[in-house]
């Protein structure tokens, strides 16, 4: 008889559950690949479209395995996804060393509503490619979370600490950690959601650095040209 109230009791972030879906995710992706085929050809690796083509194939495989909610536990699915992840990171970092290399040895000579776009544009993406790995690795990723393999989170969001005032079947969503991405990337430091695991914090730290020297430069060379 006392299970059962037990049970209820336990917030829906440490019960086994029905799996996120993959659709959002999916969208952001799509988005990022999109953004990648509209930066200018010097600023990617060439072939131009070679990494948004193999990130267009990681995603399509990832659909066609698992198109409904993500709760199935296997091994390849899931070296998928993190390649996924990984190539994103890779065409997205490969683009900003170039960008600053350029600014940096005077080479970039965009005009600032040009610069400040395609800089936009790789500062967006790096905040969707941190999420990523967030949602990608928060308590051992989507499946573990769906199976509530660990108890313990990697990030402590606001509604696991004031439970009363939230659904009892709250659970972090992907939309989540996009937030927290980008929040993190404007305040250059976390603010209402606080990283517990070394990893979470060493991310953060990674894209925090990522986002001062981006918006740094790109705007100190942006204002030098407008003057």
């Amino acid at each position: 008889m006392t299970d059962a109230p037990q049970k209820a009791k336990i917030p829906a972030w440490r019960r086994p559950t029905d799996g996120e879906h993959r659709w959002q995710v999916a969208a952001v992706l799509a988005l990022i690949i999109a953004a990648q085929l509209a930066e200018p050809r010097k600023l990617t690796l060439h072939p131009h479209w070679l990494l948004p083509a193999v990130e267009g194939v990681f995603l399509a495989v990832l659909l066609l395995s698992n198109p409904g909610r993500i709760n199935r536990e296997s091994v390849p699915l899931r070296s998928a996804s993190l390649a996924l992840a990984a190539i994103a990171s890779l065409a997205n970092a490969w683009s900003l060393v170039l960008l600053l290399t350029a600014l940096l040895t005077g080479h970039e000579e965009r005009s600032a509503s040009s610069l400040l776009l395609v800089a936009a544009g790789i500062w967006g993406t790096n905040i969707v490619v941190f999420a990523l790995w967030y949602w990608e690795f928060d308590r051992g990723g989507p499946v573990a979370r769906a199976h509530a393999h660990r108890a313990h989170p990697d990030f402590l969001f606001p509604q696991m600490q004031v439970q009363e005032l939230v659904s009892r079947d709250w659970e972090p969503a992907f939309f989540d950690y996009l937030y927290v991405s980008y929040t993190n990337a404007t305040a250059f430091s976390p603010t209402d959601t606080m990283p517990m695991s070394r990893w979470a914090k060493l991310l953060m730290l990674m894209q925090s650095a990522v986002s001062i020297v981006t918006v740094g430069l790109v705007v100190a060379r942006a204002v030098n040209i407008m003057r």
